[in-house]
């Protein structure tokens, strides 16, 4: 079976190149280059070809063409260009709305802290403008440095104070949640996605775009022991220099009670996937899960909506 670990691509070389084409050339002339990266990709890269048409056939209300999977791939890479930019001059060269912030706010007033959990869905480094705009509240996020070395770099060298703030994964689920209650207690905000596990974590399927897929369990354990609220977010991009910030209150604290771990865990990742749902329907090009996400085995799957055949020869 295919994990997304074995399809990463990029790595320094890709950040690199971004970092220097982006910050030296400007983000006009550089995404003028996306489209002959894009072009590259869709045409070097099957497996990511494939795992696109596939969730796209799930969310699209017709059939799914080449140019769709383009699309998708190129919407993935204009945001990966613009975590840049985030990173090195904040939200300055972009509008960013947000919608539920009074939500948020209320859920941070009691002083607790707040988890915010997200995925891989549009951009999670426009969501750090939240905590730009609220320098009073700490924001940390959670990031497996031993995994993601070049985003570790590309976090050191443009933003320093970022990378300070990184809750290394890593370091284990203790060292994490230790470091997630001091942040939490602080009254700031800690984040962390919960749409993907390591091959070997502990996970749960849960329907999700008509089929069960496997979520990682890890996330809500965590919620559990912090008992803090949880907020849903999303950082969706709208094309151009636009993105939109949605937070969702998801509960004022998670109870997984050891005596039906199963079935609280089935019910709170139920709603989490449901809500997950919502928004890739919504906007359809923003989830970036370039992989087997439904471990379907490089076919399309039967209980997949209005499923298309993938042409062989983009397989």
């Amino acid at each position: 079976m295919s994990h997304w670990k074995q399809r990463e691509g990029g790595g320094f070389f890709a950040i690199w190149l971004l970092r220097t084409i982006g910050l030296g050339l400007g983000r006009r002339v550089a995404r003028l280059l996306l489209w002959p990266i894009t072009l590259y990709f869709f045409l070097r890269r099957p497996a990511e070809r494939l795992a696109s048409r596939m969730y796209l056939a799930r969310v699209l209300d017709r059939p799914v063409t080449n140019a769709d999977v383009f699309h998708h791939i190129h919407m993935f890479s204009a945001t990966l260009l613009d975590r840049m930019f985030f990173l090195a001059r904040g939200e300055r060269d972009f509008v960013v709305e947000a919608e539920g912030v009074p939500e948020l706010d209320a859920c941070l007033a009691e002083g607790n802290g707040a988890m915010l959990l997200g995925s891989h869905q549009g951009s999670f480094e426009a969501l750090r403008a939240i905590g730009q705009r609220r320098p009073d509240v700490p924001l940390r996020v959670v990031l497996d440095k031993q995994k993601t070395p070049a985003l570790t770099a590309l976090l050191e060298a443009l933003a320093p104070e970022v990378g300070a703030a990184v809750i290394d994964a890593s370091l284990g689920g203790t060292s994490v949640a230790l470091a997630m209650a001091e942040g939490a207690a602080k009254g700031g905000m800690v984040a962390l996605l919960a749409d993907r596990g390591n091959p070997h974590e502990a996970s749960r399927a849960v329907p999700f775009l008509g089929t069960p897929a496997s979520f990682p369990v890890g996330p809500w354990l965590l919620a559990s022991a912090l008992k803090i609220p949880v907020v849903l977010c999303f950082g969706i991009y709208l094309g151009g220099n636009r993105y939109r910030l949605i937070f969702e209150p998801f509960a004022e604290s998670i109870d997984i009670p050891r005596a039906r771990r199963a079935e609280a865990l089935e019910e709170i990742m139920g709603r989490y996937a449901s809500r997950l749902e919502h928004y890739c329907r919504m906007y359809p090009f923003n989830w970036f899960n370039f992989y087997d996400f439904w471990q379907e085995g490089g076919s399309a799957h039967a209980a997949a909506p209005a499923p298309q055949p993938v042409q062989q020869a983009d397989a």
